[in-house]
């Protein structure tokens, strides 16, 4: 039987991948498994785990052994204080020893980890603990104001002498595990006033995370992995985290306010081959300028969360000596478009999604519901128990069997009867050489409907104006896609996971109308 790890060509993948030999990359099996185990302790005597590179300069380097001992000594410490298979453990921590040790020592335990933003204000945090109701809180600030809203829960202090006092414990413990049972709880960004239901993932879930890990970031053990999103954050939880760390590659961490310099410090100093960022953050190390101030070569690097921009796309190619490849999916599905990095046989197209991800039936449906033609615009579609399940994108697929996106549901603006796609005008907006960052949103107009209204930082050394740019635009798109409003501001609002934010562009345009 071929072990999927030895197969390095785009043919061979799509004729002999199985869902069932993504077991064989693991120890449990489908009754039994532990994600800590598998993360772990299965790699004992490789060395080096991870590599977190602080804000302030600092890198700490942790090795498996020692994380090894750390998750069991804390699990053993979760048992003693009466914590119970299936009960939550809030982590609210910034990347490091104790977070790693809170993560998997309570996943060991069979407790549910649940990792949560470190930027949180105090409404979004309250609201998320209030929501997952934990046995156990694990924060190293703002205790203060947890402890007092929050009286009824215990909250354990994550400083040093948090990781002395677990030396009191063994540092061997044997999970016991089934493999359906819950391991982590994962929210998405949501708001103050409206929290998506948290997405429960299992002991399991690790093994279909293989299917991205290996396609969609092109994961191998010999890799130097590093991917800057929070693991409070699917794309840094999962694909920076555990699916690296259940291969056994050594991956590379990031705690602190995001800097570029720290960023390409990191990519220089651990002498990463595989980068994975969200497309935000590739255009902020573009306009840094830092880039010709640090070596490096990447032989893969891919993005997720949003479209990649032309520029930014032949930057990234000629930066770093290798195509970005895309991964596309969303929290529901999980990944399910990938663009193979480091396969021999599958080229990457600048503006794709990529194609099917190993084992995915994805097509473009209609507003009939049925298959899209060729180039024709609809909503991006998975099969999911031989039905098709809508993931709220819409995208095309041209002749050779790629997909290009084209928008969310809410970022599709019609103006005078006209559907149009809010990532295409922007798309267009970030190839004029003052524009560094570029969003737009429909607006209501009483004539129109719609009409798009950009949001446009410039490039530093760049002058507002906005009768240069909307002729620009003019000339490069249709009559009704213009931007009828350019507003020029310092900063765009950003998700934690590092995309531009439309929502909050959309509610504060509402806000402003409605007063």
């Amino acid at each position: 039987m071929t072990h999927l790890l030895e197969l390095d060509n785009y043919d061979s993948i799509q004729s002999e991948f199985s869902s069932k030999l993504l077991w064989d990359l693991f120890d449990g099996n489908k009754d039994y498994m532990n994600l800590a185990h598998e993360c772990l302790d299965r790699h004992s005597g490789k060395g080096r785990a991870i590599s977190v590179k602080h804000d302030s300069g600092d890198i700490e380097h942790l090795d498996y052994d020692e994380l090894i001992t750390s998750t069991s000594q804390f699990a053993y410490q979760l048992e003693k204080s009466g914590i119970k298979h299936g009960e939550r453990v809030a982590i609210i921590l910034e990347p490091g020893k104790a977070f790693y040790t809170s993560l998997f020592g309570a996943i060991k335990r069979g407790a549910i980890a649940v990792p949560m933003f470190t930027l949180f204000g105090p409404d979004a945090l309250a609201l998320r603990i209030r929501d997952c109701t934990p046995s156990l809180i694990v924060a190293d600030k703002n205790l203060d104001s947890i402890k007092e809203q929050f009286s009824n829960i215990p909250v354990l202090r994550a400083d040093r002498f948090f990781l002395e006092s677990l030396q009191t414990y063994p540092e061997k413990y044997l999970p016991d595990t089934k493999a359906s049972d819950l391991s982590v709880f994962q929210y998405t960004s949501g708001t103050t006033r409206e929290l998506p239901e948290a997405v429960r993932h299992t002991q399991r879930s690790v093994v279909t995370l293989m299917i991205a890990a290996l396609y969609g970031i092109g994961l191998k053990p010999e890799d130097t992995y590093f991917c800057p999103s929070s693991p409070a954050w699917g794309h840094g939880l999962w694909h920076g985290t555990i699916a690296p760390l259940a291969l056994g590659v050594h991956i590379v961490s990031y705690a602190g306010q995001f800097d570029p310099k720290m960023i390409y410090a990191a990519l220089e100093q651990l002498k990463v081959n595989n980068f994975a960022a969200a497309a935000t953050v590739y255009r902020m190390l573009r306009n840094s300028g830092y880039r010709d101030d640090y070596t490096i070569n990447l032989s893969k690097c891919s993005f997720t969360g949003e479209p990649l921009d032309i520029n930014t796309f032949d930057w990234i190619k000629h930066s770093f000596g290798s195509a970005p490849a895309s991964m596309y999916g969303t929290t529901e599905v999980g990944v399910i478009m990938v663009d193979y990095p480091g396969i021999k046989g599958h080229k990457v197209k600048p503006g794709a999604l990529g194609k099917p991800a190993p084992g995915n039936e994805v097509a473009i449906l209609n507003s009939k519901n049925s298959l899209a033609n060729i180039d024709e615009v609809g909503e991006i579609s998975v099969k999911r128990k031989n039905a098709w399940f809508r993931v709220k994108d819409f995208g095309y697929k041209d002749d050779e069997g790629y997909f290009f996106h084209a928008g969310r549901s809410d970022d599709v603006i019609i103006s005078a009867g006209w559907t149009m796609s809010a990532v295409e005008i922007e798309n267009t907006l970030l190839t004029h050489p003052s524009v560094a960052e570029a969003a737009v949103i429909g607006v209501a107009d009483s004539l129109r409907g719609q009409v798009a209204r950009a949001y446009v930082v410039l490039n530093t050394d760049a002058l507002a104006q906005t009768d240069v740019i909307k002729a620009y635009m003019k000339e490069k798109l249709s009559k009704h896609e213009y931007p009828r409003e350019i507003n020029f501001v310092k900063t765009l609002p950003k998700t934690p996971a590092g995309k531009v934010n439309r929502k909050a562009l959309r509610d504060k345009a509402k806000s402003t109308n409605s007063s």
